[in-house]
């Protein structure tokens, strides 16, 4: 009996995801662009590709052939997908076509009832960018190169196990399970990291990886309402939180709305950690539903951004349906 499966990455740039002045410049004047996030369900990397809403995409499939309860065969199927870049310049649409790098597989059987699988797909975009880096020659000109390294353990029994076990800095990186579904993001992104360490031997191509800061995904409904804050009529200020800093604290009044952008958040109440939010977290609506003050303190666990919305920025029945989930404190009696 011959089993398959698979897991993908989608490798994406979010809002306000490049930091230092100089590079923001392109993105600000909309000489490049930011991307839509992926969809829940992922159909068509083809479509997605093709239409520029995605950078990379890795595709690792898998198969095992199965005969008396142990594993007699097995072998990868899947590969590295990536896209090109387009910029405007005035009405005019210029296309980089970008520069794949060889998939990097392995297959490992670690018992007679499982093998291990992995594979590691990215490269460079076509776009030119000169700048400084940490090591000789200390300027580079073509851009850095970008991956995920992704593993897949199928069993015979009918299990299986994935994970994204390492990442380029930048961009953000959704993982998805056989069926399509998002089930996993990066959880932090460091795009001067990457750009001044990403390149020559400093990735998987020569010989280093970066570990993976993975997130839980968040709601639909959080990702729906996400989408409202950032393209709402105003603006949400961008607040930007170093490792240990509080962005609320339990008690203070407010009516602000936040959306995680980047980073991790512990939601504490009353001295006690009751979860890690990852990017994507809708958070302060009970204040703006409820007494008006915060009902838990939140820390940045990691470096954060967040944007900062007022509270006419989504659906008030929305915020109720949010709410209900919220409740973290009740979740633990």
């Amino acid at each position: 009996m011959r089993r398959e499966s698979s897991v993908t990455a989608v490798s994406w740039i979010p809002s306000e995801s490049v930091t230092g002045a100089v590079f923001r410049v392109p993105f600000e004047v909309g000489f490049s662009h930011y991307d839509e996030p992926p969809p829940d369900l992922l159909t068509d990397i083809d479509a997605l590709l093709a239409t520029d809403r995605a950078r990379f995409v890795n595709n690792l499939r898998a198969w095992i052939e199965i005969q008396g309860g142990v594993i007699v065969d097995h072998g990868h199927a899947g590969t590295g997908r990536i896209g090109a870049t387009t910029l405007r310049l005035g009405r005019q649409d210029m296309t980089f076509a970008a520069v794949p790098l060889p998939d990097r597989r392995k297959a490992e059987p670690i018992s007679a009832e499982a093998v291990r699988f992995e594979q590691t797909a990215g490269g460079r975009t076509g776009v030119p960018a000169p700048r400084r880096v940490s090591r000789p020659p200390y300027v580079q000109l073509a851009a850095p190169l970008a991956w995920t390294s992704l593993r897949l353990t199928l069993h015979a029994d009918g299990r299986e196990d994935f994970e994204l076990i390492g990442a380029s800095p930048f961009p953000r990186h959704w993982v998805y399970d056989h069926k399509g579904r998002l089930a996993a993001k990066s959880a932090t992104i460091d795009y001067q990291r990457w750009s001044t360490e990403a390149f020559g031997r400093h990735t998987p191509w020569g010989d280093t990886d970066s570990p993976a800061f993975v997130s839980a995904v968040e709601s639909a409904l959080e990702r729906e309402l996400s989408r409202q804050i950032m393209r709402s009529g105003a603006k949400p200020q961008i607040r930007r939180l170093r490792e240990g800093q509080s962005l609320t604290r339990q008690g203070e009044e407010a009516d602000e709305l936040f959306l995680l952008l980047d980073g991790v958040l512990s939601v504490d109440v009353d001295g006690n950690v009751l979860a890690e939010v990852g990017p994507g977290a809708v958070l302060g609506e009970r204040s703006i539903l409820e007494s008006g003050r915060r009902t838990a303190s939140l820390t940045a666990v990691t470096p954060c951004t967040v944007a900062v919305a007022d509270r006419d920025s989504v659906d008030p029945g929305a915020l109720q349906q949010l709410s209900a989930g919220h409740r973290r404190e009740e979740s633990t009696t």
